[in-house]
């Protein structure tokens, strides 16, 4: 029982060639998996708790007397950073002189607490104080991501 040897010739360069494209076509397959995989459902909460808001100013048009006056709410991704009034009329201020010291008091609350709750503001100045908060509030619902 004679076996006949082979002798098989290798090149060492296509062996080299070879091993980098079996590389590189694990790698592809690799890649391929990650990116479309699903995501974890923690991840997914994550994020989307991560963003309360959509970063932007938000306006909100109030009328008084026939005149308009704007509240305006500015928020970044997770947090209320400027509550303001815009285009308030002279004439405004004027009839209506609890409206810009209201916001002020208001606007330091929120933004120490982040939140529209346990707003509190002195009985001389209730109903404007509601109508700022609502006003606030209806800012806030706007920038909230659907």
């Amino acid at each position: 029982m004679r076996s006949k040897s082979k002798i098989v010739v290798l090149h060492l360069k296509e062996v080299i060639y070879t091993g980098i494209f079996i590389l590189l076509g694990i790698l592809f397959l690799v890649l391929l998996f990650l990116m479309f995989s699903p995501k974890s459902k923690k991840a997914v909460m994550e994020t989307e708790s991560s963003s309360q808001y959509i970063p932007g100013k938000y306006t909100t048009t109030l009328e008084f007397s026939g005149n308009l006056a704007d509240v305006e709410v500015v928020v970044d991704q997770s947090a209320i950073t400027a509550i303001s009034l815009e285009n308030l009329e002279e004439s405004v201020s004027v009839m209506y002189p609890l409206m810009e010291p209201a916001l002020d008091s208001i606007s330091t609350q929120i933004l120490e607490t982040q939140s529209l709750d346990n707003i509190t503001y002195p009985e001389e100045s209730k109903y404007t104080s509601m109508v700022l908060l609502n006003a606030i509030a209806n800012c806030l619902e706007q920038a909230k991501p659907q």
